[in-house]
């Protein structure tokens, strides 16, 4: 069976806003993309900005959503200190502070905030295994997962 790659989409308001949040603000790594859209390498995905009346246009609903969509996206990092340096960097690029850094109920700790488009993120370190890749050696690699979940 092929490897299936997973891209997420964001719809939102201001296009040239967002990829400066993302890319200066969260240090994520942006590929070459149309001007229309931005895309930005994740391990094991894409995170895709996208003109929000663009994207609600292709898939047929109105673009003016409102209220909490039914999902957040995890960004897991290696130590709760690296929580609390990522929410202060969201922070100070513009996100919204929606839930400060604690331990939760999981076993882990993490918080949350709302990117300038108001779509949820949770920082997160799980102390009890490691969603991101395996390094060359198949141990846990301690680096930034953009993206994957803590299960």
């Amino acid at each position: 069976m092929k490897p299936r790659i997973s891209m997420i989409t964001l719809g939102v308001r201001d296009l040239e806003e967002s990829v400066r949040f993302y890319e200066q603000g969260l240090g994520l790594p942006r590929m070459n993309s149309p001007p229309e859209v931005a895309f930005f390498a994740l391990h094991g995905t894409w995170l895709g900005l996208y003109r929000r009346g663009s994207l609600a246009e292709d898939v047929g609903v109105p673009a003016d959503g409102t209220g909490f969509a039914g999902f957040t996206i995890a960004h897991n990092v290696h130590s709760e200190a690296a929580v609390d340096e990522l929410l202060e960097q969201a922070i100070s690029a513009g996100a919204k502070l929606m839930k400060p850094a604690q331990k939760v109920f999981w076993g882990g700790y993490s918080g949350y905030f709302a990117d300038p488009d108001g779509y949820l993120w949770e920082v997160a370190h799980n102390p009890l295994f490691w969603v991101g890749p395996k390094d060359e050696d198949g141990q846990a690699s301690h680096a930034a997962a953009p993206g994957a979940a803590h299960g």
